[in-house]
């Protein structure tokens, strides 16, 4: 039997009630997390693209925080942009800003849409508890 927690930030849990699953998932020391997007707790998409990436980000923080992790932590890093091309410039600013540089594996992915009209990222990750 694997020791399985869900992970589920007190900011996160109107999503996870609406929606039905948990923000993370830590087995042992490696939290599995969920795609994050940009939307204020009140799950309401951020129209500024820069504001909704850093949200996003904050996002992905509070759930590895919830699980004992931070950036550094993150092994495997995904991201999914609506509009590749068009938005790489500001994200990865963000990233750069937030995020530290060079720590992990980075799949970059354009896709055609995200859960809700007008998200622009999600950003799931795996992180391991030192």
């Amino acid at each position: 039997m694997t020791d399985r927690q869900l992970i589920v930030p007190d900011e996160m849990r109107l999503l996870a009630e609406r929606a039905g699953y948990a923000p993370a998932v830590k087995v042992g020391k490696t939290i599995y997390c969920a795609g994050q997007v940009g939307r204020t707790h009140e799950l309401a998409v951020i129209e500024d693209p820069e504001q909704q990436f850093l949200a996003a980000w904050e996002n992905l923080r509070l759930v590895l925080t919830a699980g004992g992790c931070t950036f550094e932590d993150v092994v495997d890093l995904t991201t999914y942009h609506v509009d590749l091309h068009r938005h790489m410039p500001v994200f990865r600013a963000v990233k750069d800003n937030v995020f530290p540089r060079g720590t992990c594996a980075w799949t970059c992915l354009g896709v055609s849409e995200l859960a809700r009209p007008g998200l622009l990222v999600e950003i799931k990750c795996v992180a391991v508890q030192r």
